[in-house]
Parts: C-alpha cells; structure tokens; sequence
C-alpha cells in the first residue's frame, strides 16, 4: 500500500463553518494546499470576499491564507480532483429524535468519485460509534472500488473547536485519532501531527467517536445538576452561585459548572441525544441519565420565563405589555453561533406572552432562525435600558457594559451571574 504524502497534495475539508474553516485555515498556515468546500455558495462567496463569519477566524487571517494562493473555497465537487486528505466537517443533526446522517453520506458519495490509492479521508463530525467503519468506510467503498486499508486510508478524530475561547487555540486542543483498519492509523495520526501540537491515538474509531460522546454528555448532564440546584436552591432561601463559589475552591473531586437559560450549540443539545439513540437502538434500553438531563435543560428557557413573570408581578406589571430587553442572542460567550441557543426559546415564549421585545448582540450579525417577527435589534444605551420594564441578560458576552446595565434598568434577571447591583436577581 502507498504510504501518505500528504504535504505535496491537495487537502479538502469539507464544511466552512465553526469546525470546517479555522481548520482549513491552520492547514493553510503549516503549508498545505487546501480546498474549503461548502454546499452554501453566499459561503463560499464571503470567504472569497475574504470576509470571515466564525469568530474565531479573522478576516485578516482569511486574507492572508487567499493571497498565499493555497486556499481555494469552493461550492464545485470537481476542485476535490487529485486530493491526499479529505476531512469531513458537515453537520450531523437530530431529526425525529433519531441522527441524520445524510450530509456525511453526501460527502462521501462526493469524494468517492475522486478517491485514488493512497489518500486519506477522515471523520470530524460529531456520531454514534460505527459510523466510520460502517457508513463512511462502505460508501467510500462502493463509490470507488477501493478497499479501505488496502487502497486508502479512513479514519475518525473528533473536532473539538470551542468557539469563542481565547485559551486554547486548534493547535493547542490534544487530537484524538483513529483509523480502520488499524493500519489507517498511522496515516491519520501523521496528518493531524503536522496539525496539532499533540495526538491522541486510540484503537479504534469506535472508541474515538464514543470519547466525543462522553466528552458532551459529561458536560450536559453536570449542567443539568446544577440547573436543578438553581431551582431548588432558590426556594430554600440559599445563594446558590456562593454555594458553587465554596465548592469550587476544593482542590479535587469536584468540576466546576454554572446553571444558566439552558443549552445551546450543536453539542450539548444533540450529541447526548446521538448516545442515548444509539444505547436505546443497539442494546435495547434506556440512558436514562442523558434523558434525564434533557428534560432539564430544555425545560430552563420556561423556568426563566416564569422568574420573568413572578419579578412582573411583583411588581404590578404583566408580561404582556411589557417592554422586555434580551442581552444576549448567541448560545454562549463571546460567539455569533445562535445553533440551539436557549435564548431563542426565552424570546418566542415571551413574544407568544405578548411581550415587547428588543434584543442587543452585537455579535450575531445574521438573521435569527424561527425569531419571532418584528422584533427589533437595539444598542445598548442608558436611554435603551431605562425605558425597558426589564433587563435580562442571557448570554454573558464580554462586550457589555454591566455596570452600566444596573445603573440604568429598572429590573435586572441574570441568567448568567455577570452583573452586579440592588436591582440585579440571579438564577
């Protein structure tokens, strides 16, 4: 079998969002020739704008990568001709409760026409163990009469981009690799080496889609414990933002997770769905920790609502009427990606209240999916937050002037524990 020349290829990532760009990009940055392939052509046509939509890839760097001439977004299947090293970065979403997979196997059928002997094609999405041996490896198969293992390489590495975070950059986040059969391995882990500074090899794909499921599902079900705690602790009488202040000053055996409006992004909300599908589907019962834990979640943005509410009537207002500001749009810190966000929920459930809603986010720039209409996007000014009936700040972007947000509104509800005064109430 051919051994992997990747360097003085071609690599094609498919997908030119969260995950797909920032890596084309750092393959762009180590020397690759790269091919971004997105089935969006107003994509493609911003990237070749040189304009950048994911924070954590500057317009600037998207620059940089076009002028060096090895970087080439595209919507047409033909510019993959000739590839090394074809990464999968498309969604992977729920549908009817179950994981839809058509995307990947889109992308397969695609690059199975321009597989050749000694290329790599790698897995990033986000699945249930058996994918990559079992889906990705046999269309890539029957699309090109190649045998992997034999012909080509095939393998899975869970993405790990954290949008947003300034901490830990693509290059610094460990990368868990695979490959099937056991020989792709070396392929994969050559690849991404030259990508990241560490690797991660595990035995198989199965194990490696299997960690990005306990990685999300570790995540959602701690956020659901202390999303209950909050409920609970505030009918006790007990703070329960100091209670996790305390705890958290021990040194071991305890994580720190903070309760807020719910979750939100493409992780947290789906891929313990993917788990728990797939435990029900091969073995026949129930998780019923991540069913658990869903039912909390995805029941936040109705209990912040109805904390809404009670502040309201408190003070003799009701919900219908009421000149309510949303602080926040996006499903976390410092990031445009609104996928799931709990604050989307918040806000049809008070538009269907009768609420008059304005909203700031500075950093969602594109229309809201399933918003409710007619609300409109404010700046945040004194003049903004004295004449709302209430403040609630759902998303803790850096970019806000908290400080200003409790001088100047009549009522605060923070969701997030990042505002401070007389007026402010928390979760």
């Amino acid at each position: 079998m051919a051994e992997l020349d990747a360097v003085n290829g071609k690599v094609v990532v498919l997908g030119q969002g969260y995950v797909g760009l920032p890596l084309a990009m750092r393959a762009v940055e180590v020397g690759y020739s790269v091919v971004g392939l997105d089935t969006n052509p107003a994509r493609v046509e911003a990237l070749l704008r040189g304009s950048s939509y994911v924070e954590d890839v500057s317009s600037a760097q998207l620059a940089d990568a076009l002028a060096s001439g090895r970087y080439l977004p595209t919507s047409s299947p033909g510019d993959m001709e000739g590839f090394r090293v074809a990464v999968i970065t498309v969604p992977t979403p729920l549908r009817e409760g179950g994981p839809d997979l058509s995307f990947v196997t889109g992308a397969a059928r695609s690059l199975a026409a321009h597989l050749t002997a000694g290329s790599l094609v790698v897995l990033e999405s986000t699945t249930y163990p058996g994918t990559t041996e079992e889906l990705l490896a046999g269309t890539l198969r029957e699309g090109s009469g190649l045998v992997p293992g034999e012909d080509f390489f095939v393998g899975y590495s869970p993405e790990r981009i954290d949008p947003g975070n300034r901490s830990f950059s693509l290059a610094q986040i460990p990368k868990v690799v695979s490959g099937v059969p056991p020989s792709s391995l070396a392929a994969v882990e050559s690849f991404y080496a030259s990508i990241v500074e560490r690797t991660v090899p595990v035995s198989s794909p199965r194990v490696a889609e299997l960690a990005k499921l306990l990685e999300n599902t570790f995540r959602h079900v701690n956020i659901a414990l202390v999303n209950e705690l909050a409920m609970f602790a505030g009918e006790v009488g007990v703070d329960v933002w100091e209670a996790i202040e305390a705890a958290s000053t021990k040194p071991f055996g305890f994580v720190r997770f903070n309760p807020g409006p719910g979750v939100g992004g493409h992780c947290l909300p789906i891929d313990p769905s993917y788990l728990s599908w797939h435990v029900k589907t091969s073995v026949g019962r129930s998780f019923r920790f991540v069913e658990l834990a869903n039912d909390v979640n995805d029941h936040m943005p109705e209990y912040v609502v109805r904390r809404l509410q009670l502040a309201l009537n408190r003070r003799k207002l009701a919900v219908n009427g009421s000149r309510i500001l949303l602080l926040g749009m996006a499903y976390k810190r410092n990031s445009s990606d609104v996928r799931e966000a709990p604050a989307l929920s918040v806000a049809r459930r008070l538009a269907s209240l009768g609420a008059d809603l304005h909203y700031v986010d500075d950093h969602v720039t594109e229309d809201l999916p399933d918003f409710p209409a007619g609300v409109p996007r404010a700046q945040l000014s004194k003049e903004e937050l004295s004449a709302a009936d209430a403040v609630v700040v759902l998303t803790d972007h850096d970019d806000v002037d908290y400080e200003a947000v409790a001088a100047h509104a009549s009522y605060v509800l923070d969701t997030r524990h990042c505002c401070r005064g007389q007026v402010v109430e928390y979760l």
